[in-house]
């Protein structure tokens, strides 16, 4: 059996007990009424659970003061204020609104007009509080989204033998290239500003499919045979599957997992058409994935491996401008070149947790 839907709670004040006799009669079929007499009483009456969903003042009761004392307070500031004021006055009308108040009424009140104004505050009130409870809901989902994703993307990174600050730090190269990149017409339709916060988010999960791959192949110290190297290719494909499967599970795509899915796929695609899986070139490969492609290496270069020390910032850079056209796209290595403060300062602040 469902409970009986609770009365939203009015909170009256005027010092006539005539009055508040009269609106507690109009108001307590449809509203559950709390009545006080004076401002203090009505400012801890405010303060109490349950609050007020809202408050019909007369100013001539330190109405004004009652207003300040609730707007200045983050526990009331949000109840809608109602002034009741004698007809004829503008003055105080225009004070009210000033003032903070929500609404004003004309005495002699109108029993149906107040009744309206009441009812049409309570709803906005309430309306309001379930578009707040909502975005709390979806911030919520949000961060565990995010959470699932790091999650996922760690794990690869770990088993890989990797150190997760390589991810953070890709991220940030990324929207760095990205913001350099906005304003150049090649870019234009995929760097909108919604998409820099997916593409962040993404770029972690560029190497998922490695999970797939034998620790055999994928710890393998020394150099890979070709077979091996063919079975390591496959990271790619068992990357854009994983996402492939989300999507089909949900039943619809979005952005961020349109890119998740370019940048697993495609990151190790070549700009000459000379690299893998599928050959692309040029602006055939995703944005995303020419985007991840020049971070990725960029953070391999500078970062210490079992077969090799770190290369310097200077030579890292070096290396990849000379790849300018063959593995890499000409402009976004522009942007690194353009981006090096910002992509030193990101390495700087993201340091390897092994240091």
């Amino acid at each position: 059996m469902t409970s009986p839907k609770k009365k939203p709670l009015l909170l009256i004040v005027d010092g006539s007990a005539g009055h508040l006799q009269q609106l507690s009669h109009l108001l307590e079929d449809q509203y559950a009424v709390r009545v006080v007499g004076d401002c203090g009483t009505a400012l801890a009456t405010a303060q109490q659970l349950p609050r007020p969903d809202l408050i019909l003042v007369d100013v001539v009761q330190d109405g004004f003061a009652v207003c300040q004392s609730l707007r200045s307070n983050p526990d009331t500031a949000s109840i809608p204020l109602i002034a009741m004021i004698e007809r004829g006055q503008p003055e105080l009308e225009s004070r009210a609104f000033a003032e903070g108040m929500s609404d004003v009424l004309a005495r002699p009140l109108v029993p149906e007009l107040l009744r309206a104004r009441i009812a049409t505050h309570v709803q906005l009130r309430q309306a309001r509080a379930q578009v707040q409870r909502q975005r709390g809901q979806l911030s919520e989902l949000g961060q565990m989204a995010d959470a699932a994703v790091w999650a996922i993307a760690s794990l690869a990174e770990l088993r890989d033998e990797e150190d997760p600050s390589h991810l953070r730090r890709i991220q940030h190269i990324v929207v760095a290239l990205a913001r350099r990149l906005q304003g150049n017409p090649r870019f234009a339709d995929e760097l909108v500003e919604p998409h820099i916060p997916l593409l962040f988010k993404a770029a972690p999960l560029h190497d998922i499919g490695k999970v797939r791959i034998p620790d055999a192949i994928l710890l393998k110290p020394g150099r890979l045979t070709p077979e091996e190297f063919e079975v390591m290719k496959q990271h790619t494909t068992h990357g854009r599957d994983a996402i492939v499967g989300v999507e089909r599970e949900l039943g619809f795509s979005n952005a961020f997992l349109r890119f998740a899915r370019e940048i697993t796929y495609s990151h190790q695609e070549r700009f000459d058409g000379s690299g893998y899986p599928q050959g692309l070139a040029g602006d055939a490969i995703p944005v995303s994935a020419r985007l991840v492609a020049v971070a990725d290496v960029y953070d391999a270069l500078v970062s210490e491996r079992v077969y090799r020390p770190a290369f310097t910032h200077e030579t890292a850079i070096e290396l990849i401008r000379q790849g300018s056209g063959e593995q890499f796209d000409p402009d976004v290595v522009d942007a690194l070149l353009a981006a090096e403060e910002d992509v030193m300062e990101i390495a700087a602040r993201y340091q390897s947790t092994t240091d």
